[in-house]
């Protein structure tokens, strides 16, 4: 009498969900890592364009997805596990680094997603003052920011009382980029009525009272917003006597910018000229270049060994007097011209730590809403980044 097959033994219901939460781990990683990964705005720096509390994706695959530098990683985290300050990785392994192809290269006015590069040992401390509260993490687990390039590998910036130039010509304007402006009115301005309903989300009664001519107050707020809102306030009220865009004049020297040299007298409204290197390009090491390029070299080129002392760089105890750098750099900056530390502070972006493009808003949520009715942002929803 031959003997029946028995049948599978069935999984218990612990199992099956055990069995489904890991298929969905593993599905949900390799799309994050291979294809497109969400991302939430958390500050202004981006407004107008982009407003805190816009949830969006980022496309990997528009410039190529980077391989992992740093394996032993909990899955789906980034720098620490959910809610707590435990870092959710253990940098024992580094891995060699690639790119792998993509459809595009990074563009003069691309929304860009990239890991911070100055957050690791050496740069941390020194940005302290611009950017508070950051730890050393390897390239892939450094910060994310989210900024417009608005100067590629091989491009000479230079911004002029506030208006960008690219290879000495002016260089379009984001649509939605915002300044900062001075309002003057000669009454209290309803703030929700005036200021949000006209699509300004950042505003500040400075509490200047001027007395004038006419023995009333004068009121100032500073606001944050396009050159079109701020023509429009002045048009649409006659409460508000001046709109006035606030621009840094030239020749004023903000300490906090980069480089941070004596060489440069720079601001946030007039900087530069400054080239960005392309892959190949040699430059010659004179003090103002060191200033500009010193950094990039001993932090971001993959040179060990390296020193900077009386504007002179070494590597391995040799003096260089010029430099052929190995990776594309970029020139990225928030559209929200007044508000965001961006490469004007901190300097360039190099190719390695590009992650994605940002391409479209998938959910708003506004942090502020005037009521419950008005915290999701409608408008904004399935919205693409341009």
């Amino acid at each position: 009498m031959t003997k029946q097959p028995s049948s599978a033994k069935k999984k218990s219901a612990a199992r099956e969900w055990l069995d489904s939460i890991v298929f969905a781990v593993v599905a949900a990683t390799l799309i994050r890592w291979l294809f497109f990964e969400a991302f939430v705005i958390p500050t202004p720096s981006m407004e107008n364009s982009l407003l805190v509390g816009d949830y969006l994706f980022v496309s990997k695959l528009h410039y190529g997805t980077r391989t992992p530098k740093t394996p032993l990683q909990v899955p789906l985290t980034h720098q620490y596990i959910w809610g707590t300050k435990i870092p959710s990785y253990l940098d024992w392994i580094q891995l060699p680094q690639f790119r792998l192809p993509g459809f595009s290269e990074v563009k003069r006015g691309d929304a860009v997603v990239f890991n911070l590069p100055v957050e690791q040992k050496g740069l941390v401390e020194k940005y302290s003052t611009v950017l508070p509260d950051l730890n050393p993490h390897p390239i892939d687990l450094r910060v994310y920011y989210i900024k417009r390039c608005v100067a590629v590998a091989g491009d000479q910036i230079e911004i002029r009382q506030g208006q960008v130039y690219i290879n000495g010509k002016p260089e379009i304007n984001p649509v939605r980029m915002q300044s900062e402006y001075q309002v003057s009115s000669n009454t209290l301005i309803n703030e929700t009525k005036v200021f949000r309903e006209n699509g300004i989300w950042e505003y500040n009664n400075t509490m200047d009272m001027l007395p004038d001519t006419a023995a009333a107050s004068r009121h100032s707020y500073t606001v944050y917003t396009t050159p079109v809102i701020a023509a429009r306030l002045k048009e649409q009220y006659d409460f508000i006597t001046d709109v006035k865009e606030v621009v840094t004049p030239a020749g004023f020297r903000e300490y906090n910018l980069y480089p941070k040299s004596s060489l440069v007298n720079w601001n946030q409204d007039n900087y530069g000229p400054f080239l960005l290197p392309r892959e190949g390009t040699t430059i010659e090491l004179t003090p103002l270049n060191v200033a500009l390029y010193g950094e990039a070299i001993q932090y971001y080129e993959g040179n060990s060994d390296v020193s900077i002392e009386n504007d002179k760089i070494s590597i391995g105890g040799k003096v260089l007097d010029k430099y052929t750098f190995k990776q594309d750099y970029f020139f990225m900056m928030g559209d929200n011209r007044h508000r965001s530390a961006d490469s004007r502070y901190w300097g360039m972006v190099p190719k390695d730590h590009v992650l994605g493009k940002a391409v479209f808003v998938w959910m708003s949520i506004d942090p502020n809403p005037t009521s419950f009715l008005n915290k999701i942002r409608w408008s904004r929803v399935f919205r693409f980044v341009n």
